[in-house]
């Protein structure tokens, strides 16, 4: 019973608008006092926590999205975008979908995304007569793609606090993430053919199209030497990171020469600053856990669960609509450090492929940075678009239909998530 009021207290101080270190802190310190337990064992968790190879690549992800803006990298990724899909119905809107799959290679994060190339393409499409509101929802909903195809955060974060293979999952999110840029490209087309979107007059010649492949290509490249690498067994996901930062510096020397001192130091601060966010919640969540633990409320939650059904696509579905639910309320990161190793278990237990239940986990939750109260990418890009939450929220509203298809997608047909890491490992 202790745990559940562990649970209730970490929700209530959340609703009143707590910071969610404290909402999460201060029940897991309350629960030690109350059981006599030593605050150390706070410092220990925490310690424990972030004392975690994987956990590595988080800040040094972060790094390549500041990286990569400081370095120009974006900007040529978007001409080659715009070159290469703007003849297609909605033009610009396109290129911020194709933009992002792109940028995603490298960054593996949806708010790096919105930050990094997001600003360039709501500019361009404002310049070109989209209305601010729609060019914001289309970067929020294509941002998605970020946390999905490697390298991922989100993705790492859930390896790293359930034990599932780091590595599965990154393979397990290319055909998903795929599928999703696909799906919104298909709904960006319906909706430009209706409203009358302009695009770009014709298709490229080969010669320009190859002129812009050129600069951008050193970046186009970095997630096929990411997904090679891991396939080879070259390098760990951590090492990855390492990678890509390196990859990063290398280009921007020996290519884009955009790079200078200042901008470098001020990514690293950037860094800083990103990755004080997310440990501290880590540290604080690794309590919570323990928690959780002890009072055995993962094992409660596999008995109520299992008592509902046995069969692992309800629990699937079960598990969905729960998600949809705290992804409203919970940032990605939080849900998946708090609400994670408390559903893995019973659906593990039912039969559902620990990959497969990642990705189903973490897609869902990304759902969530487009859909409020919580909808940090919204929030995010009405910042920067300058336009009201509302009117991009009402632009949103189509883009759900394709997010959630491609979510039903991957929940109901385990092979898409599963196919490329069956395939590795055989």
């Amino acid at each position: 019973m202790s745990g559940f009021l562990v649970i209730l207290g970490f929700l209530v101080l959340f609703m009143l608008g707590f910071p969610v270190v404290l909402a999460i802190g201060l029940p897991s310190i309350v629960y030690l006092l109350l059981n006599d337990l030593p605050l150390q064992m706070m410092a220990q968790r925490a310690l424990y926590a972030l004392d975690s190879f994987p956990l590595v690549a988080v800040p040094v992800f972060l790094f390549v999205g500041s990286l990569m803006n400081g370095a120009g990298i974006s900007r040529h990724i978007y001409r080659f975008a715009d070159t290469a899909v703007g003849r297609l119905p909605g033009g610009l809107a396109q290129v911020n979908i194709f933009g992002s799959l792109v940028f995603a290679g490298m960054s593996g994060s949806a708010l790096a995304d919105i930050g990094g190339i997001g600003r360039i393409e709501i500019d361009a499409m404002k310049s070109k007569g989209f209305k601010p509101a729609f060019a914001s929802a289309i970067t929020s909903a294509s941002a998605v793609v970020g946390p999905i195809f490697p390298p991922s955060i989100p993705l790492i974060l859930y390896g790293t606090i359930t034990g599932v293979s780091v590595i599965q999952l990154l393979l397990g999110g290319i055909l998903p993430g795929l599928l999703c840029v696909a799906a919104l490209m298909v709904m960006t087309a319906w909706l430009s053919v209706r409203r009358g979107y302009p695009r770009a007059e014709r298709w490229p010649s080969l010669a320009r199209l190859w002129a812009d492949l050129l600069p951008a290509l050193p970046a186009l490249l970095a997630p096929v030497i990411l997904i090679g690498g891991m396939l080879a067994g070259w390098f760990t996901p951590t090492e990855i990171a390492a990678v890509t930062v390196a990859y990063a510096l290398l280009i921007s020397a020996l290519f884009y020469r955009e790079l200078t001192w200042q901008r470098l130091l001020d990514a690293a601060l950037e860094t800083l600053r990103a990755s004080a966010a997310i440990l501290v919640i880590v540290a604080m969540a690794a309590l919570f856990g323990w928690v959780l633990s002890v009072e055995q409320v993962p094992q409660a939650m596999t008995r109520l669960m299992l008592s509902i059904s046995t069969d692992p696509m309800m629990l699937l579905l079960l598990a969905n609509l729960l998600l949809l639910v705290v992804g409203m309320f919970l940032d990605s990161t939080t849900a998946i450090l708090v609400i994670a190793p408390i559903i893995a278990k019973p659906l593990v237990a039912a039969g559902v492929d620990p990959v497969h239940l990642g990705m189903v986990v973490v897609f869902n939750l990304m759902i969530g940075l487009v859909t409020p109260p919580m909808g940090l990418a919204l929030f995010l890009v009405a910042d920067i678009a300058k336009v009201p939450m509302k009117d991009v929220l009402r632009e949103m509203v189509p883009y759900y239909v394709p997010l959630v298809a491609t979510l039903v997608l991957i929940t109901l047909f385990p092979a898409i998530t599963l196919w490329l890491p069956r395939l590795a490992v055989g």
